[in-house]
């Protein structure tokens, strides 16, 4: 049967990397029982159905509908209730999601917004989505990682019925990579390997041009850490994890 690029991006996905997301959440906002939260970029759904477990009402917004559409498939086999939501996390007020006590975006969703502009508007449409005071958690490449370690790296793997490919090359602007994701795929209805490639594109700004950026939208009480484990910031530090709150 053939499946979408999202399928095997989501089987190759480091599932380890969702419990540590969940921790962070754990360790810097607490209990969400009965908590309305939203899982911005929620892809294939894995953060969701963690947080819908931990008794929270569960909002998970996507651009893609084949992401969803795995996403819902996870959702009815977990049980659980979620509301899976397509939208463009530029628009978040079009989405009717309001009253939050939490928004989560995590796996460097926001690198992928085109430019300061659009990551400015990102957080506003959050911070109009939370309550006062609630809590805004999310992370972003660094500026290491973006500009030392992706640029030129590759990475292959292969199983009996795909194999995948990833190229990463430095963009035209500063602090950008394009990365190349390509998927073999055994079709045995066609005899044949099938490609699926994407190409994704991600930037990333200094660390004061965020909190200059949540500022502007009204957050405050800003906090940066150095990985899923509350690291120090190092200037090799590969992922910075942000807190806001919303005044």
């Amino acid at each position: 049967m053939y499946q979408t690029f999202a399928y095997y991006y989501d089987l190759l996905m480091d599932k380890s990397l969702y419990n540590a997301w969940a921790n962070f959440v754990g360790r810097h906002f607490g209990d969400l029982s009965n908590q309305r939260v939203l899982d911005l970029a929620c892809g294939t759904g894995d953060l969701a159905v963690r947080f819908a477990q931990a008794g929270a009402q569960t909002f998970g917004v996507d651009l893609s509908e084949e992401m969803l559409t795995i996403a819902e498939e996870r959702r009815l086999i977990a049980n659980q209730k979620i509301d899976l939501l397509q939208g463009n996390m530029l628009n978040l007020d079009e989405l009717g999601v309001t009253q939050l006590d939490l928004a989560t975006c995590f796996d460097d969703s926001i690198c992928y917004l085109a430019d300061e502009a659009e990551v400015g508007r990102c957080f506003e449409q959050v911070h109009q989505t939370l309550k006062p005071n609630g809590t805004f958690l999310f992370d972003v490449h660094s500026l290491y990682q973006m500009t030392t370690v992706f640029p030129g790296y590759m990475y292959n793997e292969q199983d009996q019925d795909w194999a995948f490919m990833w190229s990463s090359f430095e963009g035209e602007l500063p602090a950008s990579v394009h990365h190349d994701l390509t998927f073999f795929v055994w079709r045995g209805d066609l005899g044949a390997y099938e490609a699926l490639q994407e190409t994704h594109v991600e930037r990333t700004y200094a660390i004061e041009t965020y909190c200059q950026l949540l500022t502007g939208a009204g957050f405050t009480d800003i906090e940066v850490y150095g990985g899923f484990e509350d690291e120090q910031l190092t200037t090799k530090t590969p992922r910075w994890f942000f807190k806001a709150k919303r005044r």
